[in-house]
């Protein structure tokens, strides 16, 4: 019999892969179900669904009650405002660990899916950025990370917790990536500066939820912040070639935009996601990461203390990822 495990944001791009993969190591899946998040999906999903929210108290602690792992994936990423990010990102870790220290003070582990953008980018692309570089992130969406995590990890000595922060994930069921590869489908590849010496982490997300899971279990894991990730950071002309070839474009137009132009169109986006009060893809916040060129993050601590190493070679993960879009009539 396995584990009986909590998960939030089980209705997200990540958590259903993290679900799908707890219940075929026949784990017991338990999933908060926020009022807003998808309810249909959720019940779907063949587990035991809490409804609850993180500004009541009594619904977290029964969520938490009895379960042998809690892993936090719920947050926000896009807000039009600083207050929505720390809403999303901060108050949630805070409230939940208060839940599990007053009714489950036994807990294996609480695992935190924080981001790359909690540490900030790279100064150089190799190694790029390890756990023990000081973070520095560039955006309000990264410091609420960061400011969660510092929360997690200040309850070290009272439970088991561990951070994970991944780079960008992709795989099917992901829609960050699919712009990029409608936008390839076109034969275009724009950029926010040089697009020559830009480098980026990536991880499939079947190899981000196995090494989530490692860090979970593993003895050493308790008190320790990783990244799990790609072994090497990728240039947009290694991106767009291994996509392009999948997506049957031959040529491809590059193009670099300034980065003082990006800023102005990211102002620009922000200001409209003030005024109608819906966050948009670009504002002021993203540019800040958008402009950055090195979102490198080094594998070596999960490789040497958890054992895992990324599995899904680009060329594979694209091909799969492309085949389900094409499927569902997204690409």
């Amino acid at each position: 019999m396995g584990a009986d495990i909590l998960v939030t944001g089980a209705t997200g791009f990540i958590g259903a892969v993290v679900v799908d993969y707890l219940k075929s190591r026949d784990d017991s899946v338990r999933v908060l179900l926020r009022p807003e998040s998808d309810a249909g999906k959720a019940s779907s999903m063949g587990v035991d669904v809490r409804k609850g929210s993180y500004d009541n108290p009594a619904s977290l602690r029964e969520a938490v009650k009895g379960v042998d792992m809690v892993i936090h994936l719920a947050g926000v990423t896009k807000s039009v405002n600083e207050k929505g990010y720390y809403d999303g990102n901060v108050f949630p870790v805070k409230r939940l660990l208060e839940a599990v220290k007053e009714v489950n003070p036994g807990l294996r582990r609480f695992l935190l899916v924080s981001s790359l953008a909690a540490a900030g980018p790279a100064d150089n692309p190799d190694p790029g950025i390890t756990e023990t570089d000081i973070p520095e992130p560039v955006s309000i969406y990264g410091r609420s990370k960061l400011e969660a995590e510092k929360i997690c990890l200040s309850y070290k000595d009272s439970l088991p917790v561990t951070v994970v922060r991944p780079p960008a994930v992709y795989g099917p069921g992901d829609k960050d990536v699919l712009q990029f590869l409608v936008m390839l489908k076109k034969g275009v590849v724009i950029a926010a500066g040089d697009v020559g010496k830009q480098r980026l982490s990536l991880v499939h997300v079947e190899d981000l939820v196995r090494g989530i899971v490692m860090a979970a279990e593993s003895p050493v894991g308790a008190g320790e912040t990783y990244f799990i990730t790609s072994p090497k950071g990728y240039s947009w002309e290694e991106l767009s070639g291994i996509a392009s070839k999948e997506l049957g474009v031959n040529t491809i137009r590059k193009i670099s935009l300034p980065k003082p132009l990006i800023r102005i169109f990211g102002h620009i986006a922000g200001l409209i996601s003030t005024i109608t009060g819906r966050s948009g893809f670009l504002n002021p916040d993203k540019v800040n990461e958008m402009v950055r060129d090195y979102w490198v993050c080094s594998p070596q601590k999960a490789e040497k203390e958890l054992g895992f190493a990324a599995s899904i070679p680009l060329e594979e993960g694209m091909r799969t990822t492309i085949a389900w879009y094409r499927e569902k009539g997204w690409l």
